[in-house]
């Protein structure tokens, strides 16, 4: 799902019809709607607020937990 997630983050777009079925193997059609949906929203809302510099606001200064970088070109 976050192979999916970023496919869906880069521009363009880039969603490998082979990663989209394996998706289809896990999820419904409601359901892959529901994701993609919220997937888009997101991309949305974070490039609508940065091209208006729209910071956090520091409610969860620190709440996060950091994923290991992956390196490029693997599957």
């Amino acid at each position: 799902m976050l192979e999916y997630a970023d496919g869906m983050t880069q521009t363009p777009v880039d969603v490998q019809d082979a990663l989209f079925a394996k998706l289809q193997e896990k999820f419904n059609g409601q359901q892959l709607v529901e994701l993609t949906a919220t997937l888009a929203w997101e991309n949305y809302r974070a490039r609508f607020d940065h091209a208006f510099s729209v910071e956090a606001e520091g409610f969860t200064e620190g709440g996060f937990c950091a994923m290991p970088v992956r390196a490029e070109n693997r599957t």
